[in-house]
């Protein structure tokens, strides 16, 4: 296979599989996912899920959360982790939110990234989902993946995003890395990989990646 045809058998899979493409953190508008997204870094999102409604309760607004103490937030999304650092950032941003936005979520990477406690993939998650502007957010299940299908060389996530978009179609960015994050969850996690059931890493997987799963079975 060429690589252009790896990608578009990348792409009619998983439209098979994810016509319909769920969202993996529930949010009600821009400023409920831009917090989500912060809190799900090194959690998951269905921790993050649990406890996103009790923080929404009290507070689903910049204006409403900074009338909460950074002890108060961290109290709330302890159960998530590193509650001191993303308490701190949830406060810091709403405020800024506030001051310099008029309580709106910006839309654009350097904006965003200028929050605190906003990383570069944070604001491609929001810019992707909250506004629908094409962005490829890469999480540890697109580098994952990206690698294993010999698409990038798994160097680093800069890497892996820069090869996503140059490969893969602009007008599909973002379905196509909310997908693979689905498929990658499904059929071709980290612990627990069946090649078999994985059929595109099967197809046009990476040959030292099938080599080493074949030996690790056998």
């Amino acid at each position: 296979m060429t690589k252009q045809e790896k990608v578009e058998f990348v792409i009619n899979t998983l439209n098979e599989l994810y016509p319909e493409i769920p969202i993996p953190l529930e949010h009600k508008d821009p400023y409920t996912l831009l917090i989500a997204v912060l809190m799900s870094a090194q959690s998951t999102d269905v921790r993050v899920n649990q406890i996103t409604p009790i923080l929404f309760a009290k507070a689903d607004n910049p204006y409403d959360m900074i009338k909460l103490s950074v002890e108060e937030i961290r109290d709330i999304i302890r159960p998530v982790g590193l509650s001191p650092m993303k308490s701190k950032g949830i406060y810091g941003l709403s405020h800024i939110l506030i001051d310099k936005y008029n309580g709106e979520v910006p839309k654009t990477y350097e904006a965003l990234e200028e929050l605190p406690a906003v990383g570069h993939k944070t604001a491609a998650v929001v810019l992707s989902q909250a506004f629908g502007i094409p962005a490829f957010p890469v999480d540890t299940h697109i580098q994952r993946l990206m690698y294993r299908w010999n698409l990038s060389n798994g160097k680093n996530v800069v890497q892996t995003e820069k090869d996503a978009k140059r490969l893969f179609p602009k007008a599909l960015w973002n379905d196509l890395h909310l997908q693979i994050i689905w498929y990658g969850r499904e059929y071709s996690p980290a612990r627990g990989w069946n090649l078999d059931k994985d059929i595109i890493t099967k197809t046009i997987g990476r040959a030292t990646v099938l080599k080493a799963y074949h030996k690790k079975k056998s």
